[in-house]
């Protein structure tokens, strides 16, 4: 497994389609902005459809962020279209406004090194910087989905960090004490979050 954190975010070119239409984009597209693009398995599944409802509900606060949000398997965009037409009583995720990339062939998945033996993505999440560097990576097996919550509290936490030259400790949350890079500042922080 590759981690990217650091690194250059792998550049890609694809059909996406986004509220029924279809787009081509690529990952330039998204220079200057915060990007949560996350891998699923597969269209009409079960895990699936409950995180992409879930980043769906959380949408509007990645974009008070300055973030989009992409969604990315090996499914064909006719394949996304149609489950974007399926109501969530019948299992699917109509609704969904952000887009789903087709990575047929899994060759995005195969870049970002998501991709298992049997073709198709683990439930990997990368939050890319404006500037296209990967800052935060996590990846599930299939059948442990993963907290839209975590990632919206990392993007949190990476501009904190932009914007105000200190670190996040654990488990840091939006509006909590940060620290500075030097020991008085942990000691400070250790002592008053023991108290």
């Amino acid at each position: 497994m590759s981690v990217l954190v650091g690194k250059k975010a792998p550049s890609f070119k694809a059909t996406a389609v986004f509220s029924g239409e279809f787009k081509q984009i690529s990952l330039e597209d998204y220079k200057g902005q915060y990007l949560i693009l996350f891998f699923y398995p597969l269209d009409f599944t079960f895990v699936c459809p409950t995180e992409l409802h879930a980043f769906q509900e959380k949408l509007e606060e990645f974009t008070q962020l300055g973030a989009c949000v992409l969604a990315c398997s090996v499914d064909s965009h006719f394949t996304h279209k149609a489950w974007l037409e399926t109501p969530k009583s019948k299992g699917g995720i109509q609704g969904v406004e952000y887009g789903l990339i087709s990575d047929i062939g899994g060759k995005i998945a195969k870049e970002y090194d998501v991709l298992n033996d049997e073709g198709i993505a683990y439930r990997g999440l990368f939050l890319i910087d404006k500037e296209g560097i990967v800052r935060h990576q996590v990846v599930n097996d299939l059948p442990l989905g993963r907290s839209v919550n975590e990632a919206l509290r990392m993007l949190e936490a990476l501009q904190h960090t932009e914007q105000n030259g200190e670190v996040c400790p654990a488990d840091w949350n939006k509006n909590e004490p940060a620290i500075t890079a030097t020991q008085e500042s942990v000691a400070i922080y250790l002592l008053e979050r023991r108290a």
